[in-house]
């Protein structure tokens, strides 16, 4: 698919597709599978149970910005976003900041290459101080299923190989207009970005959604990948009620369609409408 971009002020910022992966309705928490279904369905969704997988780059300031780095092809999922890059005319070495939405696997896996190494060697690392308290707690470590500890050991691994570059995100702007919006509960330090130059404003929300049509509609409907499902819904419900008042352009790292969208109230919920290319 093509790369889409937005402007936002002096920043361009594109959707690099990184490819889908499966997940079935059956991880929803909420609702009954058949109406995620017709919900799907009435959307027009092809797939009902794919999800694509965004990273974002971010360029302007005088800064090349990578807003997660998709799956680097984990378990034969994604691992296009470095392409994407590429056709942009980005090498990694050029990405002078990472800004981590939370440390999932789809989200840090295209970090290191397959010896282990930095992929991005010249980016400052930045991500939530709960998000690497959480992924470096050893009790919750031997708490997780086998699943749940491989994705402990990656982030462990891709911490310590990026350490020296690390920084933890605090209230103050990341660069001139960049500023971190924290959104916990699908982990304890998933955070947003959110991008304001007059009159302009976007949000990416990382994994505020999965899918994104049930998730809007339906904002109490909650997914296993969340750790804490009632934080994460409460984090869902603000930030919908907060980006439909301000009619702000969103962008979602599970989002299909132009990787953009805005959210407009609906009966009890809310109706997402992808921004055209």
């Amino acid at each position: 698919m093509n790369d889409i971009f937005c402007q936002i002020g002096d920043f361009q910022v594109i959707a690099l597709s990184d490819g889908s992966m499966n997940a079935s309705l059956t991880l929803l928490s909420g609702i009954d599978v058949n109406d995620a279904g017709e919900i799907q369905q009435r959307a027009g969704v092809a797939e009902p149970d794919s999800l694509h997988i965004f990273g974002y780059l971010i360029r302007g300031g005088g800064h090349t910005i990578l807003v997660d780095s998709g799956t680097g092809g984990f378990n034969n999922i994604g691992g296009q976003l470095q392409t994407r890059l590429l056709e942009n005319g980005v090498r990694p070495e050029a990405v002078d900041t990472i800004l981590l939405t939370h440390a999932h696997p789809d989200h840090i896996g295209g970090l290191l290459d397959e010896q282990g190494n930095a992929i991005y060697p010249n980016a400052r690392l930045y991500l939530h101080p709960l998000e690497l308290e959480y992924w470096q707690d050893d009790n919750l470590m031997a708490q997780a299923n086998e699943r749940q500890q491989r994705n402990f050991e990656r982030a462990r691994r891709t911490f310590s190989v990026y350490r020296e570059s690390l920084h933890l995100l605090n209230e103050h702007p990341i660069v001139e207009g960049i500023r971190a919006i924290p959104l916990p509960g699908h982990t304890p330090g998933h955070t947003g970005f959110r991008i304001d130059a007059m009159p302009s404003s976007l949000i990416i929300w990382g994994d505020i959604v999965h899918f994104p049509f049930i998730q809007t509609a339906r904002p109490d409907v909650t997914i296993a990948f969340d750790i804490d499902s009632i934080q994460a819904e409460a984090s869902r419900k603000q930030i919908l009620a907060q980006c439909a008042a301000e009619g702000m352009l969103v962008a979602g790292m599970h989002f299909a369609g132009t990787g953009f969208a805005r959210v407009y109230p609906a009966g009890s919920g809310y109706r997402i409408v992808y921004a055209q290319a």
